[in-house]
Formats: structure tokens, C-alpha cells, sequence
């Protein structure tokens, strides 16, 4: 399931309290909106990463930030419990972005992403340079620690294993270093192809996720309580957002998050 920094219930609360003051938003501007909209259109929903139990909480935080840069919509995230309730303080404002689904193992994580190529960062007898991968087709980048690297299942389920050519006395880049490197050229690849030329989701996820960046105090709302998002309009204003919230007080909104 994917997960988010989620604001604290009251601030949900105030969220779905200030539709009742202003019934169509809470102040969205043309620049805003176009904004987001110009984020939305380029995502790329064929293009991932999955992280190996990377030690470092501020590795993975720059991981996302930097999937938001090149139009990332969600990665994969493979850590174990106590470091997922640290990743979590750690990446607040790069959630309301990107989404992150936690797995507990890599062969979770793999299992979601059939029709991918897998190309692992790692060096290896055979190892690609990381420029010779064509990165238009469906890609998941798989990063592990900057020390250990990957272990052999990880690279035993990998298409592929890339590295960034280097020539000094160092053997390897910081994890998130890498990410950003390759995925810069990933972004090369598909922007000369056309890629980010029109929106690659679908109507529904684009309405979705539209919805959730216009109105993340809302959203944190509504999925607290698991009830279905309010109408909105093309311009990311709630129709008639007084009636809905009146109907939720009233206990009578009834259905699930889409």
C-alpha cells in the first residue's frame, strides 16, 4: 500500500472544516494550479526505483526528492519496520509528491513491477555503463548501500547491472548521488523520445492525484477516514463543498478512498 507523511487529524479536521467557509477551495491560484498540472503531465508511470535497505533515512529521502525531479510518481522501497517509522519523519515534503510503497522484500517489490526492466546499480563482471541502457522502456532502478551494494538475490532478479564510469581513487558514489546521475539520463532518454511530451497517466489517476496535491489537508481527511474524496471541478475547486462536508457531519458520506 503505498504511504505518505501524513498531516495529524486535526489538521485533517481543519482541512474539511474550511470548505464549510469557502465551499469551492481554499484559495488556489491560476499559477498554482498550472503547476501542478505541469507536474502531473509529465509523470512517467513506467519509470521507477526500488531501494534495497538502505542504512542512511536521509539516502531514501533524497531518493524520493529526487524521483519527484525527473517524474517519478512512486517507488518502491524495501526497509524494515523500525527503519520505515524513521523514513517517515524523515521525508515529509517529498511525500506529498511521490508516493513510496514499503515492502519488506525485494521479491515484493519485483513482484509489482512485471513488464519491467530490472537494472541494478552494481558492479559486476558483465556490468553495463550506465549510459548503453535504453530507459524508454518500462524501467525499475534497484539502488542498495553505498558498502554492501546489492546482495545476490537482488542481483540475480536484475536484467541488467549498471555502473557510473569513474576515475579517481574512490570506488563508488553516494547512493542517492547515483540515483540522481542515472535517472538524469533516463530523463534525457525519454525527453528526446517524446515522453514527457503529453500525460502518460490515466484519466483517473491524473483527477486523483490532481485532487490530492490541490487539497492535502483534505486528502489526510478523507482518508483517515476512509470516506471518498468531494467532487472537483477542472480547476481543482470543490463542487459544492459545504453540502458534502454537511453530509459528512451528518454521517450519511459513505465509501471508499478511490
Amino acid at each position: 500500500m503505498p504511504f505518505r507523511a501524513s498531516r495529524l487529524s486535526h489538521a485533517g479536521e481543519r482541512g474539511a472544516r474550511s470548505i464549510d467557509a469557502h465551499p469551492q477551495g481554499t484559495g488556489m491560484t491560476p499559477e498554482r494550479l498550472a503547476r501542478l498540472q505541469r507536474a502531473l503531465q509529465a509523470r512517467q508511470p513506467d519509470l521507477t526505483v526500488v531501494t534495497h535497505f538502505l542504512h542512511k533515512q536521509r539516502n531514501t529521502s533524497a531518493v524520493v526528492r529526487i524521483c519527484d525531479a525527473v517524474g517519478i510518481q512512486r517507488m518502491h522501497a524495501v526497509v524494515s519496520e523500525t527503519d520505515y517509522r524513521a523514513f517517515r519523519g524523515t521525508a515529509m515534503g517529498s511525500h506529498n509528491w511521490v508516493e513510496v510503497e514499503q515492502h519488506r522484500c525485494l521479491a515484493d517489490a519485483l513482484g509489482a513491477l512485471e513488464g519491467y526492466q530490472i537494472l541494478a546499480a552494481h558492479p559486476a563482471a558483465d556490468v553495463l555503463d550506465y549510459r548503453d541502457v535504453d530507459y524508454t522502456l518500462p524501467t525499475a532502478l534497484v539502488l542498495g548501500t553505498e558498502k554492501a551494494g546489492l546482495d545476490a538475490a537482488a542481483l540475480a532478479a536484475a536484467d541488467h547491472c549498471i555502473a557510473i564510469p569513474m576515475c579517481g581513487m574512490v570506488t563508488s558514489y553516494n547512493v542517492s548521488v547515483a540515483a540522481g546521475i542515472i535517472l538524469a539520463e533516463a530523463q534525457r532518454q525519454r525527453e528526446a523520445a517524446g515522453l514527457y511530451d503529453r500525460c502518460r497517466l490515466t484519466p483517473a489517476e491524473y483527477r486523483r492525484l490532481l485532487f490530492e496535491w490541490a487539497h492535502p489537508r483534505l486528502r489526510d481527511f478523507c482518508q483517515q477516514r476512509g470516506i471518498a474524496y468531494p467532487p472537483m471541478d477542472d480547476n481543482a475547486n470543490i463542487v459544492d463543498g459545504a453540502a458534502w462536508y454537511a453530509r459528512v457531519r451528518e454521517g450519511q458520506e459513505a465509501g471508499t478512498v478511490p
